[in-house]
């Protein structure tokens, strides 16, 4: 716990086990993950489970965490449900998961993985958007209805997208004024390039809608990542925080795939550095009381 006796939430991380896998070893299901397969991601393709993840976290004052989906099968939300809701407990206090949000029955889908073991702690839905060929994914009908069911089912819906995504998310949060959204990675500005336009001003765009937030996460890995510094950072850490306050930043250490440019306690230190300039209600908001309140996170007061 921080020294001001808040609890300190990590609003973004992983876990994984590989096929094929026979040690006997705890964490999630093995079952393949084909993205790993990219050069660039050797040196995370491997197992990473709750385990690994508990003493960095330990070490970074960090209390809870919310779990995100890594493929798109309602089996690994179902098997990450039932993870955090045994050996998680303590440490995951949500899990943002994945459903089919084209499916008519996605509505049924959510009843059924919250009626299963760890079902209360789905606080969320995400899909891989910056994937999808098409850059207006999110305006189509089906989508759209797959997200209202989302919103009724009282969950938070995970944008992640890439720039060139935004006009559609923006269309798309403000068609749906009744939905909480949360971005994810800053929409993973070319922070490497130094650019900044158009994305700051989709982001700025995208903050005016007060029903979304933003994860202040990712930006190692846009960046440099064998010579990135927190000055690389700032311009966009800053204009996050300037256009969405800090009540609707969260502090997101994108644990394990943060490992490709920096350790979990490097990348703790950047955030704190990063929010270093704001009061400490401010930093309390970011590192813990924004993830709580968006979230509705079980247990845990904004």
């Amino acid at each position: 716990m921080a020294a001001t006796g808040t609890i300190r939430i990590d609003a973004h991380h992983h876990v994984w086990r590989l096929l094929p896998d026979e040690r006997a070893r705890t964490g999630p299901s093995p079952r393949p993950h084909d993205w790993l397969n990219a050069a660039d991601l050797a040196p995370i393709r491997r197992d990473f489970t709750l385990h690994d993840l508990a003493s960095a976290a330990e070490v970074a004052e960090v209390d809870r965490t919310v779990l995100v989906q890594v493929v798109p099968e309602v089996e690994e939300t179902a098997d990450f449900l039932s993870l955090s809701a045994g050996e998680g407990a303590g440490l995951v206090a949500g899990v943002v998961g994945w459903v089919d949000l084209t499916d008519p029955g996605v509505a049924d889908v959510l009843a059924a993985l919250r009626a299963g073991p760890g079902g209360d702690l789905l606080v969320g839905v995400r899909h891989l958007v910056q994937g999808e060929p098409d850059p207006r994914w999110l305006a189509r009908p089906d989508v759209r209805r797959g997200l209202r069911a989302v919103a009724e089912a009282g969950l938070a819906y995970d944008l992640l997208t890439l720039v060139h995504q935004l006009p559609a998310a923006i269309e798309t949060v403000r068609a749906l004024p009744g939905a909480t959204f949360v971005l994810d990675h800053l929409s993973k500005p070319p922070i490497a390039a130094g650019v900044r336009e158009p994305w700051a001003s989709h982001l700025r765009e995208l903050a005016a809608e007060p029903n979304v937030a933003c994860k202040l996460s990712g930006m190692v890995t846009e960046a440099d990542r064998t010579g990135w510094t927190v000055a690389d950072l700032r311009p966009y850490a800053d204009a996050a925080l300037d256009a969405f306050g800090p009540s609707r930043v969260m502090f997101g250490s994108d644990w394990p795939v943060c490992l490709l440019a920096g350790s979990y306690g490097e990348v703790v230190a950047a955030a704190e550095e990063l929010t270093a300039g704001l009061t400490r209600a401010e930093r309390d908001e970011v590192f813990g009381g924004t993830a709580a309140r968006v979230y509705r996170l079980p247990g845990e007061r904004p």
